[in-house]
């Protein structure tokens, strides 16, 4: 499969426009809103300035959907559990797909319940955490997202990937700066060193180890050996908390056991996911919360700045001005993206499957 780099000369497409490229992309294989609702998830990553998570999947996603890697049209089976739980298999369905309609779920039993678990298995990368983390808010509620990934971590004192580095990531509404934290459980998103890689430069040494377990500033040899856990034992906690809560309990693979969708084109990922909702007004009144979450936040914004900060901002807050400014000005594709762009719709025109490969 060819690999694409960014340059220093892109071509700047709307957001509207580059989100039309990738929906016909997509409708190559998926249900027309389907199509649709993949290909915003992942220009609204490039908007946020998330390209770990924007259009650079495409290559993989259209190629693990051609061998047939990837059920392009799942049927969901919901369980539901106590009232306020539930279980959504996702039937080997794109992981943005299966994601958003176990968060539907979760929103649906939050506001019935004033909490809700719904677990997810059968699943696939779902991309950006804050994608369901903005699902929640725009319904008025908080939220816990989730997931269990492939191995590419150690745990704390080991040397070999056992862990993904998972995102823990949590949103709560406000009415001015909401709160979204989506953070990788290791020191650096696994994407941001193939980035690296693609573009010809160099890490920090303290991003990862070789497959010798030494540190390294070759994302090269980062990607033939594992990356660190973000605070060491702290991180490693983490992993494996998402590992038990998402991918144990929901009955997904864990504990190295999710296949790697860059370099495993035979076999499902089955991915497990968990998405906790609750209303914030269960103690206060809804007008109370967001006063108080407000003020949380002007106050926190108003601190004393360390040296070297102009401001403060909230987590989720940089990524939200650079959509909104993408958004007006438009966002900048590289050459070598708009190239695979012209390559993706062509075998999307073609929409034959490669292989009849079982699922």
């Amino acid at each position: 499969m060819q690999t694409y780099s960014r340059d220093s000369n892109p071509e700047v497409f709307s957001f509207q426009a580059l989100w039309d490229t990738v929906t016909r992309i997509f409708s190559g294989y998926l249900p027309a809103e389907d199509a649709h609702y993949v290909a915003g998830c992942l220009v609204e990553a490039e908007a946020r300035g998330v390209q770990s998570h924007g259009i650079g999947r495409i290559p993989v996603y259209t190629q693990r959907l051609r061998l047939g890697v990837v059920n392009a049209k799942p049927t969901f089976k919901i369980s539901a559990g106590s009232g306020a739980t539930a279980h959504v298999e996702g039937d080997n369905g794109m992981g943005y797909l299966v994601a958003r309609k176990a968060m539907d779920e979760a929103i649906r039993r939050g506001r019935e319940h004033g909490i809700s678990l719904v677990l997810a298995s059968q699943s696939n990368h779902f991309g950006m955490a804050a994608t369901y983390l903005q699902q929640a808010i725009d319904a008025g509620l908080a939220a816990l997202v989730l997931t269990n990934a492939p191995p590419l971590m150690p745990v704390w004192g080991g040397r070999s990937a056992f862990l993904g580095t998972s995102p823990f990531a949590f949103a709560a509404p406000s009415q001015h700066t909401p709160v979204m934290l989506d953070m990788a459980t290791s020191v650096v998103a696994f994407g941001k060193i193939r980035q690296a890689a693609r573009r010809g430069e160099s890490i920090p040494a303290d991003w990862a180890l070789d497959a010798q377990g030494q540190s390294t500033t070759s994302p090269d040899a980062a990607l033939n050996g594992v990356v660190l856990p973000m605070g060491g034992p702290k991180g490693s906690g983490l992993g494996l908390m998402m590992e038990l809560i998402a991918g144990v309990m929901s009955g997904s693979a864990f504990g190295g056991e999710v296949r790697n969708q860059n370099s495993n084109f035979e076999h499902p990922q089955n991915v497990g996911h968990a998405f906790i909702t609750f209303r914030p007004d269960i103690a206060v009144t809804l007008s109370d919360y967001f006063a108080r979450a407000d003020s949380l936040v002007d106050r926190a914004k108003a601190s004393p700045r360390a040296e070297g900060f102009d401001n403060i901002v909230m987590p989720g807050e940089t990524e939200a001005q650079r959509a909104e400014k993408a958004k007006r000005e438009g966002i900048a594709v590289s050459t070598q993206d708009t190239v695979m762009l012209h390559d993706e719709l062509m075998l999307a025109a073609e929409a034959r499957p490669l292989s009849a490969a079982p699922r």
